[in-house]
């Protein structure tokens, strides 16, 4: 066996598909963001504008994050020790989990190391510890979410995306004694499309199912204290379990589930991704702690992000660019080609120091490929205009068709 052969081969697919992925080399600018340094092809660090992250609100670069994560550092150091069983187990810990249950309204939440780990650990432990346990998982679920029910090895039945009646004929096919998950997003991070989650919670009760909601493209970013749409919407006391992430909106990095009291040891004590992993640096924990607190007594930062997504929005719309309607916070802009995609991206970093990534298969389906922009807070018109300017330019230099 040629090993390499076999190694190459695999990336040059990925070449010759147009979705090698490249990682841009960048640093961002503290207290000045969405500019930034990008590292890459040039002769020392060139000026660029970000417009792919995910840190929604700016609170990686809010005073109140920096300050309590340097308070930290300089109280306990810079890591936590150990796993939450040897060492790991700080009381910015503990404060924390209690400030997320409290933002659920749950008993109890519990910290991972990120959202991908809090996703597959609970969902693959849940599962097993269900005898005879069916998941029933949305088709657009996080990749995170299928490997936790791939990993639980329970049968599960997938549903088409954000079809109710699918979802209701599948569990009403099912044994009415077998234990049920339905396992959904709030909101979807590439169409910017939301769940009905009322109305899943509905057949949940009819079909005797626990619900599993993932928020992580939600919580911060919606509700009066940043509880995402399940707190919009009025519903997450119906929901059994909520999960999600502390490096988009909240800024910073971690990953967590809420829930019963009782839920929430399960996980705890039967997980090995929980169990085995060395806990999130207090120094993290300290950022995010400030930052939640933070968001559930402000609104200025969600309420300036979704007037900057508004004016993108009609910008694009007004420019004749095929942005995809959507009611959240996400702009994505419709290619269709990874190749061009990928050209579109190249172009508006090389020659007009805007950076936002391609996204290709497997993020999204083939011949959907697509730019997505997260427009926030201290992204400013002028830099919406200069932005709209460049991809119009593109869009007739290398013939892209424009919207219907």
């Amino acid at each position: 066996m040629d090993y390499n052969r076999v190694f190459n081969q695999a990336i040059d697919r990925l070449h010759a598909e147009g979705r090698y992925r490249v990682f841009i080399d960048i640093l961002r600018n503290k207290g000045a963001y969405p500019n930034a340094r990008c590292f890459a092809g040039h002769n020392g660090p060139k000026p660029i504008t970000v417009w792919c992250s995910n840190d929604y609100l700016a609170m990686g670069q809010h005073p109140k994050v920096i300050s309590a994560m340097e308070e930290a550092l300089h109280n306990v150091g810079a890591g936590s020790g150990g796993t939450r069983n040897i060492g790991g187990n700080t009381h910015y810990h503990v404060d924390l989990e209690a400030e997320l249950a409290d933002l659920h309204g749950k008993d109890g939440a519990l910290l991972f190391t990120s959202g991908y780990v809090s996703n597959e650990a609970t969902l693959a432990t849940l599962a097993k510890v269900l005898p005879g346990c069916i998941v029933f998982s949305d088709e657009l679920n996080h990749a995170s979410m299928i490997a936790g029910i791939r990993n639980s090895g329970c049968e599960k039945r997938v549903w088409r995306h954000n079809d109710l009646a699918h979802l209701e004929e599948l569990l009403a096919a099912e044994d009415e004694e077998v234990p049920k998950l339905i396992a959904f997003e709030s909101v979807y991070s590439m169409d910017g499309d939301v769940a009905d989650i009322a109305a899943i919670c509905d057949l949940a009760d009819k079909y005797n199912a626990l619900t599993y909601c993932d928020e992580v493209h939600a919580v911060g970013m919606y509700g009066a204290r940043g509880g995402g749409i399940t707190e919009r919407d009025g519903v997450a006391d119906r929901v059994t379990i909520i999960e999600g992430t502390l490096g988009k909106a909240f800024g910073v990095m971690g990953g967590y589930i809420a829930a019963s009291q009782t839920i929430v040891d399960v996980i705890r004590s039967y997980a090995p991704g929980f169990i085995f992993t060395t806990s999130l640096s207090p120094v993290l924990v300290a950022g995010v702690l400030a930052s939640v607190r933070h968001l559930k007594a402000s609104s200025e930062e969600r309420d300036a992000q979704q007037a900057a997504a508004a004016t993108l929005k009609a910008m694009l719309t007004e420019a004749g660019l095929p942005v995809m309607a959507t009611t959240t916070h996400i702009v994505p802009l419709m290619i269709g080609d990874p190749v061009k995609a990928k050209k579109v991206s190249d172009i508006l970093l090389a020659e007009y120091g805007v950076y936002v990534q391609p996204i290709n298969y497997p993020t999204v389906p083939r011949g959907t490929e697509r730019l997505r922009f997260t427009p926030g807070p201290t992204h400013s018109v002028e830099m919406m205009r200069e932005l709209v300017d460049a991809l119009s330019e593109i869009w007739s230099r290398i013939e892209l068709r424009k919207a219907a």
